[in-house]
């Protein structure tokens, strides 16, 4: 039976919003080493592993929005489906400090094997569901870490990565939208920068033409159930405001 390493939620859903969350897990299929990057337990509960807090927002915000979520089903450790099938960090071997034992020596076949098993099928799912709908638009739900090891904390709650270059890019209208809430220090293409060419919204959403946006939220912010529920809340006005004044 073949296994699929992607969940679709709400695949039927109405509108036009598609949520992805390319690193919503922390799984390691049993064919990658037995199940075992050669971490331990606790390293795999940490960001370096998957974006803490981001698949639960989603489904609380696709549920809100009447939208599709795709989700990725595997670590990003396994194989990284935002990065493009060229870049050198598809297959992380050193991840904020920590080694991973498993990816160390890692040959061809294998790389391959990982980009035709989990890559490729979560990218393709995305796709069939993006395709199913008019003028599609992408929403990537990714988590930061508070603070990377030996770095200075980050003091956005929120931040929306984007690329300036892009006509059909939501983010500054996002961004501006966030910003009218007074509570809030919201990243501009902060902590990482909006661009990343074969990346999965440069693949997905930039060079297909479709509207998107990229949100990050802070991940000690979205620890459980309720906070992650409560962002959800919280974002899908702000998302319908940045569509109605984008004037798509």
């Amino acid at each position: 039976m073949t296994q699929n390493f992607y969940q679709i939620h709400g695949e039927t859903r109405a509108s036009r919003w598609v949520i992805t969350v390319d690193h919503a897990s922390n799984r390691v299929p049993e064919e990658v080493n037995g199940g075992d990057l050669g971490l331990a337990p606790a390293d795999m509960q940490r960001h370096i592993a998957y974006d803490i807090g981001a698949l639960g927002v989603a489904l609380s915000l696709g549920e809100l929005m009447d939208a599709p979520v795709v989700a990725s089903d595997f670590s990003r450790l396994v194989i990284d489906p935002n990065r493009g099938e060229v870049d050198p960090t598809l297959i992380m071997r050193l991840y904020d400090g920590t080694l991973i034992p498993a990816n160390a020596e890692i040959d061809v076949k294998e790389e391959q094997r990982r980009l035709e098993t989990y890559y490729k099928p979560y990218n393709d799912a995305i796709e069939r569901v993006a395709s199913q709908r008019d003028d599609p638009i992408i929403v990537a739900m990714h988590s930061f870490s508070p603070r990377l090891n030996g770095k200075a904390p980050r003091p956005w709650e929120v931040a929306i990565l984007h690329a300036a270059h892009d006509p059909r890019n939501l983010g500054p209208h996002v961004i501006e939208r966030l910003r009218e809430e007074n509570d809030l220090t919201v990243g501009d293409n902060e902590p990482y920068h909006g661009h990343l060419p074969g990346d999965a919204v440069d693949r997905l959403a930039l060079q297909m033409g479709r509207l998107n946006t990229l949100i990050e939220l802070r991940q000690d912010l979205i620890i459980n159930a309720k906070e992650q529920h409560a962002w959800a809340t919280r974002l899908a006005p702000i998302l319908n405001d940045a569509l109605a004044r984008s004037g798509y």
